[in-house]
């Protein structure tokens, strides 16, 4: 954890019915000084909405050289590159060279995050899926945010429902191939 960071925690029932990942989860969430309610809770809809076993988070905005979230197999190896917000065409390169598999979940708008790679090597770019949530999805649960946080998710048909303090939400996932 770097210097500076807040210690949020996330007691999180999960239950993917499209998956059928029924899990209770308990996430200590370090976020850093320069990181954004919306950005951290971006971070941990993913972590969720990826579940599986080796999934971790890194340093979130504080790690250069690891994405947001990733998942090892039991030998180490990146076998998924789980970006947040909207990074750039050289950590999806980077990314999709190491992992199997890449993904970006953004809470900003898709096609202004997508069009920053137009015309940017990307390794495998059309293997990778760009998801976000509908607009004000994030902004509106982030707002509910405090230290120690309850959180119910399930996941059913391609969307979420949230309760999160008591500040209950749902959305769809979008999902568009990065080009």
């Amino acid at each position: 954890m770097a210097i500076g960071a807040t210690i949020h925690t996330f007691a999180v029932q999960l239950a993917d019915v499209d998956r059928g990942i029924y899990e209770d989860l308990a996430l200590r969430v370090a976020r850093q000084s320069s990181e954004t309610n919306v950005f951290m809770l971006t971070r941990v809809l993913a972590y969720c909405l990826e579940y599986t076993e080796g999934i971790a988070f890194s340093e979130g905005i504080a790690a250069t050289d690891e994405p947001a979230v990733l998942v090892r197999d039991l030998t180490g190896r990146i076998t998924a590159w789980i970006e947040v917000g909207a990074p750039d065409a050289a950590r999806l390169h980077q990314g999709s060279r190491l992992a199997e598999r890449t993904v970006v979940y953004t809470h900003r708008d898709p096609a202004k995050v997508a069009a920053q790679w137009t015309g940017k090597r990307i390794h495998r770019a059309s293997e990778i899926s760009l998801r976000s949530f509908d607009p004000g999805f994030v902004d509106t649960m982030a707002a509910a945010i405090e230290r120690r946080n309850d959180m119910t998710l399930s996941i059913s048909d391609g969307r979420i429902y949230l309760d999160l303090n008591g500040v209950s939400e749902s959305t769809a996932i979008h999902e568009q191939p990065v080009e």
